[in-house]
């Protein structure tokens, strides 16, 4: 695609929020047929595929906020000249064509595509079949924002192509790809590794964990997990599993009140035999595929761990890499357990809810990157991009 410049691209996100905003309407009603035919068997994903008021204000305000944010196109990475006369410059450069896929969420099809398009690159829309009469508003919206400023539509489309439909796309895409970001479960992400034919940026599961050590302020520790893990059931930045040192003080009576506190926030318990007796109501794991589990619903998983190494041990083994957090009054303990514990996310005495890019300060997001490579959690405006040398001589010859 063209590089546009900087000013073009925030015509089209001006227009594009007038246009959200005169849409509501139909937007509401398209959301509207979506919920209708939603089987509401998975509380989670009906959330996520809930459109309001509020939701659209949301979305705007997305907009927004990257037309505010620097263009992240062509700046200077490194800059260096060489003994030879060779001038170096690297600096940042579009993916080209980047594909997300990714379920019941109607606003990704707003974050993703504003995301894509300021940083100059084209997006495929590949939303679940949940939400298809809400992404087709949408994206009908882009395609009036686009067309207002002279640009082609090809910028963002949306794919209806169903499981058989999409693996045959990604094994023989019918355009280059640069980049596919799946947005979903382990099935999904394992169902494009499979089959891409390009760079794939993993956006994990969540399968987060809180750790309460042996010197924990209780009732901070008791705030921080029930916000990580009642605030939002269905962001994967909510907590999963709880492992609670074994030296700390009253461990038995901490347990039995903690299952008190989750029971009353509705939460089911399930948790190691060893802790059993101690958590009223609570039910067994049945087996330790548990502990790679991501919830996504009002459950946590409780056991017990004896001192700091184990719990971090735990957590490398089962987490999904997304967020992990430590309940500790101690700073050096903390830092020990934010330097060897590997997930995108780490905190000391706060909710892993905040793995997020708005609440991070990155603004809107693509996703939340669970990979190492190019990067690391919340993947926005500024991390959309690749780089590239730019090489200036004047007859150069390598001898």
């Amino acid at each position: 695609m063209e590089l546009l410049d900087t000013a073009v691209k925030n015509r089209v996100l001006e227009s594009m929020m007038k246009i959200i905003d005169k849409k509501r309407d139909k937007i509401l009603e398209a959301n509207k047929a979506d919920l209708d035919a939603f089987q509401k068997d998975d509380q989670a994903l009906y959330d996520r595929l809930v459109v309001d008021q509020s939701k659209i204000d949301g979305m705007i305000q997305a907009v927004r906020e990257v037309m505010e944010q620097e263009d992240p196109v062509g700046k200077v990475i490194s800059k260096r000249s060489l003994p030879n006369g060779l001038e170096i410059v690297n600096q940042t450069a579009p993916f080209g064509t980047i594909m997300i896929i990714y379920e019941s969420r109607p606003d990704v099809t707003i974050e993703a595509a504003v995301l894509a398009f300021k940083a100059n690159s084209k997006i495929l829309l590949k939303g679940g079949k949940e939400a298809i009469n809400s992404n087709k508003v949408l994206v009908e919206c882009w395609h009036e924002a686009l067309e207002e400023n002279g640009l082609s539509k090809d910028w963002i489309e949306l794919f209806t192509l169903n499981r058989e439909e999409t693996q045959a796309f990604l094994k023989n895409p019918s355009e280059k790809l640069d980049l596919i970001v799946p947005r979903g479960g382990e099935r999904l992400i394992a169902f494009v590794k499979e089959h891409a034919q390009c760079a794939v940026l993993v956006s994990g599961r969540g399968n987060n964990f809180a750790y309460v050590a042996d010197d924990a302020d209780w009732e901070l520790a008791k705030k921080v997990m029930v916000n990580a893990k009642t605030q939002k059931i269905s962001g994967c930045n909510a907590l999963d599993k709880i492992l609670v040192d074994q030296s700390i003080p009253d461990f038995e009576g901490k347990l039995k009140d903690l299952a008190e506190t989750l029971k009353s926030h509705k939460v089911e318990i399930v948790a190691e035999k060893e802790v059993l007796p101690l958590l009223n109501g609570a039910s067994e794991i049945p087996s330790e595929d548990t502990w790679y589990e991501e919830f996504l619903a009002l459950k946590a998983l409780v056991g017990q761990v004896k001192g700091l190494d184990e719990a971090i041990s735990k957590i490398n083994k089962y987490s999904g890499g997304h967020s992990s957090t430590i309940l500790t009054k101690d700073k050096e303990k903390a830092a020990k357990f934010m330097e060897q514990v590997d997930s995108a996310a780490v905190y000391h005495n706060a909710s892993t809810r905040f793995t997020d890019g708005g609440q991070m300060g990155v603004g809107a997001e693509l996703a939340i990157s669970t990979d190492k490579l190019h990067h690391r959690g919340p993947l926005g405006l500024e991390q959309l991009v690749t780089n590239k040398y730019y090489v200036f001589g004047s007859g150069q010859i390598r001898e």
